[in-house]
């Protein structure tokens, strides 16, 4: 017991004592309590607010994360579908161009056939006009060598001789 008293007379000595120490401990249990009553409580319930907070902005980025890739699948579909729309009206295009080629082609054509023909009858037409005038100068050459004839009484060298003449002037008329 002398040890115990001595090692007690020392701490007395060196400052420490049992009551100072149940004094301290007794503070510190009530600083403890007075810390989680007015300290630890607000600061939990102001972590607490702020797990909250981070939660919910997961929870929309979350969201607007998948409101956009909704929106990128919605776009390539209407972009997809825009490409079709655009193939078509370029083959509908494509078709009415031939059509139209083809048209244009046949009216041509149809033109062209008619434009012949009329030259043709035209042609027919002129044709059957110089066929006339020359029946008709024939006719008049005929009759005025024959009135020469009937003039004149001619031998067979002069009446070739006037057919050449009369021919050779209806040449020289034309």
């Amino acid at each position: 017991m002398q040890v115990f008293t001595n090692s007690l007379v020392l701490g007395a000595e060196a400052g420490f004592l049992v009551g100072d120490m149940l004094t301290q401990l007794a503070f510190f249990i009530i600083l403890l309590a007075l810390l989680a009553k007015f300290a630890w409580g607000p600061l939990m319930n102001m972590m607490k607010e702020r797990e909250d907070y981070v939660a919910n902005e997961i929870n929309t980025a979350e969201k607007s994360r998948e409101e956009a890739q909704k929106m990128q699948r919605e776009a390539s579909e209407e972009l997809k579908k825009t490409r079709q729309d655009a193939q078509s009206i370029i083959e509908d295009a494509r078709k009415t161009a031939g059509q139209q080629e083809r048209d244009i082609i046949e009216s041509a054509r149809a033109e062209a056939d008619r434009i012949k023909e009329s030259a043709r009858q035209e042609i027919e037409q002129e044709r059957d006009k110089a066929v006339q005038t020359l029946k008709d100068q024939v006719a008049s050459m005929s009759v005025m060598i024959a009135s020469k004839v009937i003039e004149k009484e001619l031998s067979e060298q002069d009446q070739e001789k006037l057919i050449n003449e009369y021919i050779n002037e209806a040449g020289e008329e034309r």
